[in-house]
């Protein structure tokens, strides 16, 4: 990146914070460096605290209640296949009360003078989204 604010969404002239997931540098000098790049303030939260990062915690709260206790992880490519499965659900289909009851991307309404609602799997079966279609 070229460290320009305005692309990172950032209005220029301000400077924004992020809590780093912890102190541990797991994800090495990089990400600290991108972030500074991006004018992004890196703040630091302690170990094991869990209620320091609660963006964090939240998300991954809801990918273990939504997905990972309803199934049986095989190994680490079922694992990679079900979480990218499950994040295009939570952003393609998911409800977001944060976002009155919409998706990230945005889905069109649907008139209801469409008769049939079908039900399109998503996450292996796990979850669905349902859609009008004509009859």
């Amino acid at each position: 990146m070229d460290g320009d604010p305005g692309r990172a969404g950032i209005p220029v002239g301000h400077r924004a914070s992020l809590p780093a997931p912890s102190c541990d540098r797991i994800y090495g000098d990089a990400v600290g460096r991108q972030l500074a790049n991006l004018h992004i303030t890196e703040v630091l939260t302690a170990p094991r605290s869990p209620w320091q990062t609660p963006y964090v915690e939240r998300l991954i709260g809801s990918v273990r209640r939504e997905c990972l206790d309803h199934i049986v992880v095989i190994n680490e490519s079922s694992l990679r296949r079900t979480l990218k499965s499950f994040f295009a659900y939570y952003h393609d289909s998911r409800c977001h009360l944060a976002l009155n009851k919409d998706s990230p991307e945005t889905r069109e309404v649907q008139p209801p003078d469409k008769s049939i609602i079908i039900e399109i799997p998503r996450v292996g079966g796990l979850h669905h989204r349902y859609e009008r279609r004509a009859a």
